[in-house]
């Protein structure tokens, strides 16, 4: 079985203190959720870890379209390891995972990853059908030696912070809420390919950005933000779009970064979303798209220094 399979190559040192889940976008919530795993971690003199699906379970048991990721999972789990997490565990969500109930799972953790203790949020559920929620989870750990710690969710201005609350607020653009419900800058990551070079035609030369296909993205449109590359941050307009006004066809990423000058070909090259400037529109000649670019970049500068970003 794959799970068990994944499982055998983490064997913790001593006893753990365990949570499971997507842990997509890993925000503020799942960061109030890590302070308990630590903590109780520490107290008891464990090890703290963490589980997480490397595909959104949704994607298997539903037959909607697949849900695009906050994070992939490189980045989720750099993510949780600055947050000082001693071990994460990567798990592929197949249809053997889905099957098992939920005594048959925390059975695996016990035995692979020497678990003594559970964290969940409230509205946590494990194993098939979902039969495992908070109390039968609690019952199990009573039968089996593991304690269960159930965290309550995070409120920020009375909205609990969901992954299903960052997607609503990015995909109308909010990049400031977004910022707020997980405490940092929404990112894209990817290498700079070549792209049409209409950019540089027009004066403002851009990197084109291969962004994976299961990446969420916010709506198109133009943000004002950074780029990170080579160890440097640069202030960058990025735009999103199918470029209406010379008739594309295909969505791209698009980041024109202030005062780098050389060549971005084949670079990674990360960008954060700080404000949406305006939506993506055709214009009526490639001057107009100038003239506008232009003053995304004024007013992008504007929106940057006025929050702080120097």
């Amino acid at each position: 079985m794959l799970v068990e399979e994944e499982l055998a190559n983490f064997l913790p040192e001593r006893d753990t203190i365990v949570t499971v889940g997507v842990f997509d976008g890993v925000h503020l919530g799942h960061i109030h959720l890590i302070s308990e795993l630590l903590e109780q971690a520490g107290q008891r003199g464990m090890l703290s870890a963490m589980v997480t699906f490397r595909q959104h379970p949704e994607d298997l048991l539903s037959s909607k379209t697949k849900l695009p990721y906050l994070t992939d999972i490189n980045t989720r789990i750099k993510l949780l390891q600055n947050e000082g997490v001693d071990i994460i565990v990567p798990l592929s969500f197949t249809k053997d995972l889905a099957r098992l109930d939920a005594r048959k799972f925390v059975g695996l953790l016990q035995n692979h990853l020497k678990m003594r203790g559970l964290v969940i949020g409230s509205d946590f559920a494990l194993g098939k059908g979902r039969e495992g929620d908070t109390d039968t989870l609690c019952q199990l750990g009573n039968e089996l030696g593991f304690n269960v710690i159930v965290v309550p969710p995070m409120e920020i201005a009375g909205e609990v912070v969901s992954s299903t609350t960052i997607r609503k607020a990015m995909a109308e653009g909010n990049m400031k809420k977004v910022r707020k419900l997980t405490g940092r800058y929404f990112s894209l990551h990817g290498k700079v390919v070549t792209g049409a070079g209409r950019g540089e035609g027009l004066g403002f030369p851009t990197a084109n950005l291969d962004v994976n296909s299961g990446q969420a993205l916010p709506p198109d449109g133009v943000y004002a933000g950074l780029a990170h590359i080579n160890g440097e941050i640069y202030k960058a307009m990025t735009n999103i779009g199918k470029d209406p006004t010379f008739g594309g066809t295909e969505r791209t990423v698009e980041a024109y970064l202030l005062d780098y000058h050389g060549d971005l070909y084949g670079y990674e090259l990360t960008v954060d979303f700080v404000a949406k400037l305006r939506d993506e529109k055709k214009f009526a000649s490639a001057d107009d798209l100038k003239k506008q670019v232009a003053e995304d970049v004024r007013q992008g500068k504007s929106i940057l220094e006025s929050t702080g970003v120097n």
